[in-house]
């Protein structure tokens, strides 16, 4: 076989290994993930401090992936490539949830007015052994009565009969996806009628919504079917 056959043949089987060299599978999956978890992270930002904080821990997922791939690919760079792909996945990512958790959390420790205690519905609702013991209500919630209290969710559509320049509604845990579901499933400890006083008003809004106001408890009504509330808020404050 001459010289030039054999270059030849070398070149040839040289072309089929690069030929061959597969990216790593995790860095293929480190970069999807990380496109995924920036959209889902920008429209966190824009619902909920919680949800932003949350979101942002998840990209230790593609920070896992993209890490497993730079591992692997230099210890066989003949075998895989992708190097860069997975080296930018996890650069995005750790911006994502450096970032992510650094602005939930500011905007989660700024978003209560100054006088105002925050509480949630997952608060207000009482655990297994309150329940047992008869109360409707958590201690720590009813010692909130007739004070200033900070909290978040959603007008329930039904609620109101004007788009704009609303004075009464009720505020709900959750939109149940999309369409708010059947009002009477709702618990009591999901739902807060608010009625704003003065010139306040507020315009309807799909998005999260941040009340402030006086808290009335009235734990009597804690039943199916019961016409009243056991929560309303006399608000004063709508963001």
């Amino acid at each position: 076989m001459s010289t030039v056959t054999f270059q030849s043949n070398l070149m040839e089987d040289e072309a089929e290994v690069l030929h061959y060299r597969a990216i790593h599978i995790g860095a293929v999956i480190g970069i999807a993930l990380t496109v995924l978890l920036l959209i889902f992270t920008l429209v966190a930002a824009a619902s909920s401090a919680e949800a932003c904080i949350g979101v942002s821990f998840l990209n230790v997922a593609p920070i896992a992936f993209c890490v497993w791939a730079i591992g692997r690919i230099r210890r066989q760079p003949d075998q895989y490539s992708g190097k860069l792909l997975a080296m930018a996945g996890l650069a995005t990512s750790l911006v994502l949830l450096i970032v992510g958790a650094g602005y939930g959390g500011y905007v989660y420790t700024t978003e209560v007015p100054d006088g105002y205690s925050r509480i949630s519905f997952s608060t207000m609702k009482p655990d297994e052994l309150q329940v047992r013991g008869g109360l409707a209500v958590p201690p720590d919630v009813t010692s909130l009565e007739g004070k200033n209290v900070f909290i978040k969710g959603y007008i329930r559509p039904d609620s109101v009969t004007v788009p704009q320049g609303i004075r009464e509604f009720l505020l709900v845990r959750d939109n149940n996806t999309c369409c708010f579901g059947d009002l009477s499933k709702i618990k009591y400890y999901d739902q807060i009628l608010v009625k704003m006083t003065g010139d306040h008003r507020i315009d309807f809004s799909r998005q999260v919504i941040r009340i402030g106001g006086i808290l009335h408890i009235e734990p009597q009504y804690a039943m199916p079917g019961s016409p009243r509330t056991v929560f309303s808020l006399t608000a004063d404050y709508a963001n």
